[in-house]
């Protein structure tokens, strides 16, 4: 008899600020994930936001459940792709968990790819990220800033404008494909924000013009970039989000040495969100992974990999934080700027970049 039986006998709701939540008993979702006995993710690169401890943290927490890492390059539209491919298919190739840029969560919801399920710390996480019947929920935030190889690039630039300068030939690459990349996307509605574009369909607009006049100058290169395009100087400017170009830095220890810039203007703070598949052939292990990511731990371990955690206000106002991670981040006036664009606004956006893209810069990013 399979223990997942058990755990729906345990489930248990109870209502926090008039809100339904699923108390879980932990020991029959431990048994349960454990029957599961692996946890297939997607799109997880262990450079990103830490990921590499907190899946290392998940394994010794949880030895006996196996963790299958399908395509860590993978963007937000490749892992919906991915479970759209894999409907009925209960072998590895199959994601039980995702995680994706803010827009594609009420997708996947709309598109009945993912399942509900609310973590036992749900109230703590802000109303304004998170699907109110639980089927997508918030994770963590960063801004879109530039990541500079300084032993090539002799004066940062400092804005979206200066990128355009000749000194920036063959020099600056996006950290994703714009027609599916989430953070490539809202790239370029930062740019299109800096030159003047409203949050939707206008940054857009603004933003693929940008970029096509960066193409057109001979500036952009369409090389989806990462620390190893940095350092074999093929991207010595990637626009990325500032925990990934921190994360490289670390990575790279100083050869070559990186600069991470949170530009002057079109400061766009983008969140990730979490979801299950509806399709996940591992349920249980993707609840399990769900509470240890919402847990404290987890949290911590965004923070860890320069992410700012959904749940930072409850952790620093509980004192969860340690200084030294506190200290590791950037500095607070780097981010004062900075633009929470809605769903409704990123929604507009994205369809204006991914379906104009190709006639309007006509750059191939692979």
């Amino acid at each position: 008899m399979k223990t997942k039986s058990i755990l729906k006998a345990t489930a248990m709701a109870v209502i926090v600020g008039g809100t339904p939540v699923y108390a879980q008993d932990m020991d029959a979702l431990i048994a349960a994930a454990t029957d599961d006995g692996m946890l297939s993710t997607i799109a997880l690169p262990h450079s990103w936001c830490g990921y590499g401890d907190v899946i290392a943290g998940f394994k010794e927490k949880y030895p006996d459940i196996e963790v299958n890492e399908l395509n860590p390059d993978a963007g937000s539209a490749d892992e919906l792709e991915a479970v759209r491919a894999n409907q009925g298919n209960t072998g590895p190739q199959a994601p039980d968990v995702l995680d994706v840029g803010f827009a594609f969560g009420p997708q996947a919801k709309d598109e009945g790819l993912t399942m509900d399920y609310k973590v036992a710390t749900w109230d703590t996480i802000p109303d304004s990220a998170k699907d109110a019947d639980g089927h997508w929920y918030g994770d963590y935030y960063g801004v879109l800033s530039f990541v500079v190889n300084t032993d090539l690039v002799d004066n940062v630039p400092q804005d979206w404008e200066d990128l355009l300068k000749p000194e920036y030939a063959n020099a600056v690459a996006l950290a994703g494909d714009p027609r599916a990349s989430n953070q490539a996307i809202l790239a370029v509605m930062a740019a299109g924000m800096a030159m003047g574009g409203e949050a939707g369909t206008a940054s857009g607009e603004a933003g693929l013009e940008f970029f096509s006049k960066l193409s057109e100058a001979g500036n952009f290169v369409p090389v989806i970039g990462k620390a190893g395009t940095l350092a074999q100087g093929a991207t010595p400017i990637v626009i990325a989000w500032d925990y990934n170009g921190l994360a490289w830095r670390d990575t790279l220890e100083g050869n070559p040495p990186l600069e991470v810039v949170v530009p002057a203007s079109g400061v766009v703070a983008g969140v990730y969100v979490q979801a299950i598949s509806a399709y996940a052939p591992q349920p249980d292990a993707a609840k399990l992974w769900m509470e240890y990511l919402y847990s404290d731990e987890g949290q911590l371990g965004w923070l860890e990999g320069y992410c700012h955690p959904i749940r930072f206000n409850d952790l620093a106002a509980k004192g969860a934080i340690p200084q030294e991670m506190l200290d590791a981040l950037p500095p607070a006036e780097a981010y004062e700027q900075a633009v929470f664009p809605s769903l409704d606004e990123q929604a507009a956006n994205k369809e204006a970049v991914t379906a104009n893209w190709d006639s309007v810069v006509g750059a191939n990013v692979q």
